[in-house]
């Protein structure tokens, strides 16, 4: 449940929307499980097993868009595809031509989906009503905005909207960087890329920010894509230029509140959503500032 990839959105701060109406709507699209000829199928799930659809603790609320996929890889079609043409030829004396050959693909990947192994995956998301936040769990961007799209095709207008900041992440970044010095409850880390125009990048892994070197490639003219950073000795994380967070680790004193606390499952699920999101969300106000906070209409 402890959230490792950020992709933020803003909601209007202390939003209107009420758990049991937008619970009644996310339950008219919930994940059926894919029937013998779908190759794919998509809709809410309880984000913690036999809970609501959506888990609410202290007004933040928890939902879970579940994914089932069936394996059916194109080079398993093409060979059954392959055989049947074949035969055709054979029984038939006469070539296959193309139009005929995709409609004995469509034909074959209709009589093996029965037959193939059925993937399932979820995505999780956090709503902070009070300080207007959509925050979703993804390493990519097409996962989130799957999230997003169906969330918009789910519940009448969410309000969501793309985080936008003053100062770009990449020229904050950077001027960090060439300073040597972090924002305010911020540490710089030891993992960056950086990129010119041109696209020519470099990567340090585990590597001292301080050298001459790193200022070096800042004056010919590189910028900083990527920073390892950790926000008061309590989560490290990566921030690109996109501004999304990557990599997002609890460290062990977060994880050492967590520990021992509640006396079943559900009390420690319930703790740790707790604060967790507690937590990220004051990172988010200070990540915010250090970015010279967001545009007035956004705010």
């Amino acid at each position: 449940m402890w959230f490792k990839n950020l992709y933020l959105y803003r909601l209007p701060r202390n939003w209107s929307a009420d758990a049991r109406t937008l619970e009644e709507q996310l339950a008219r699209l919930t994940l059926q499980g894919c029937s013998a000829s779908d190759p794919r199928s998509i809709g809410w799930l309880p984000p913690r097993d036999g809970g609501a659809l959506i888990h609410s603790v202290n007004q933040q609320w928890l939902l879970a868009l579940g994914v089932e996929e069936k394996l059916l890889p194109a080079s398993v079609v093409k060979r059954f595809a392959a055989d049947k043409a074949k035969a055709i030829e054979e029984a038939q004396g006469r070539r296959v031509g193309r139009k005929e050959m995709r409609e004995i693909q469509e034909e074959t990947t209709l009589e093996l989906l029965p037959r193939a192994f059925v993937r399932g995956r979820s995505t999780l998301a956090w709503i902070d009503r009070g300080n207007g936040w959509l925050v979703i769990d993804s390493s990519s961007p097409a996962k989130a905005e799957e999230f997003l799209e169906h969330l918009h095709k789910s519940v009448d207008g969410v309000p969501a909207k793309v985080l936008k900041v003053i100062q770009s992440p990449s020229a904050a970044m950077t001027g960090w960087v060439a300073g040597g010095e972090a924002p305010t409850g911020f540490t710089l880390d030891q993992d960056l890329e950086l990129r010119s125009a041109e696209k020519a990048t470099v990567r340090y892994v585990k590597h001292s920010l301080e050298g001459e070197e790193i200022r070096q490639h800042i004056a010919d003219g590189k910028v900083v894509t990527r920073l390892a950073m950790t926000w008061n000795d309590r989560i490290s994380f990566i921030l690109d230029d996109n501004l999304q967070i990557k990599r997002l680790a609890f460290l062990d004193i977060l994880r050492e509140q967590a520990d021992g606390q509640g006396e079943n499952e559900e009390e420690r699920f319930d703790i740790d959503f707790t604060l967790m999101s507690g937590e990220v969300a004051q990172l988010l106000d200070d990540l915010l500032t250090a970015l010279g906070g967001e545009p007035l209409a956004a705010a």
